[in-house]
């Protein structure tokens, strides 16, 4: 069974698939054979009518992957809403032993392993059952994406409080977006989260306007490469 790590955060569109493919890269960088899951996708996309998880792209862009297999995807839903929402909308029910079964089956073949959720902890999946659920099924530590904003420091330290109760381990927090000329909330986030949230900051990764979230990935890369917070999460992820 591959190692591995689960992406979470704060809230929706913080910058998860960013981290995600950011990841999966620097794994591939270490001469790991990686593989990338998105469970759980509401909102896709249709291309050719087939249905798209474009955080499942840009997830296997990272690793590079050029055809995802069908276990990556187990759950596609148009409707953009809380999975229990979109998935009660087609008469679908998100099971969890299936994510996990397919879950091992790319693991099994697979040195590391990239998954992302949707939205945060809480985000309801299907009937009690949550995201926090599902990462304690597949058994992997988190690491947690931010915003660099205010209310931040509020929402990383719940998400790490609740993440440990549940018994999931946080390897981490990464704030991802983070601007160059930082307001003085922008500011003093990253030291707070760092001293305050119980988990180590393992990145502070830049907002690079690009329209094509690939270019992204190759940009945070590059400008991430020689930061001793990079050298940290590579040691905190065993990919040294």
């Amino acid at each position: 069974m591959s190692r591995g790590i689960f992406i979470t955060g704060t809230d929706t569109d913080v910058g998860k698939s960013i981290v995600g493919a950011v990841i999966a890269r620097l794994a591939v960088l270490s001469g790991l054979k990686t593989g990338v899951m998105k469970p759980v996708t509401s909102g896709c996309s249709l291309r050719d009518g087939v249905r798209v998880s474009a955080d499942a792209e840009l997830l296997a862009y990272g690793a590079g992957i050029e055809t995802l297999p069908p276990q990556a995807t187990p759950y596609l839903l148009t409707a953009p809403l809380a999975p229990s929402v979109a998935a009660d909308k087609e008469g679908v029910r998100i099971n969890l032993e299936r994510i996990g079964a397919d879950y091992e089956t790319l693991a099994a073949d697979h040195d590391f392993m990239v998954v992302e959720g949707a939205g945060g902890l809480m985000a309801p999946l299907a009937g009690g059952l949550l995201v926090a659920d599902l990462i304690l099924r597949l058994g992997l530590p988190v690491i947690v994406v931010a915003r660099p904003g205010l209310g931040t420091v509020n929402h990383t330290l719940l998400t790490c409080l609740a993440a440990r109760q549940m018994g999931i381990t946080v390897t981490g927090v990464i704030i991802s977006g983070y601007p160059d000329d930082p307001d003085e909330a922008e500011e003093s986030a990253p030291h707070l989260i760092g001293s305050l949230s119980g988990a180590p900051l393992l990145g502070v990764f830049p907002l690079i306007h690009v329209v094509d979230h690939r270019h992204l990935v190759d940009a945070v890369i590059d400008r991430i490469a020689t930061e001793p917070l990079t050298t940290l999460l590579r040691k905190e992820l065993g990919l040294v």
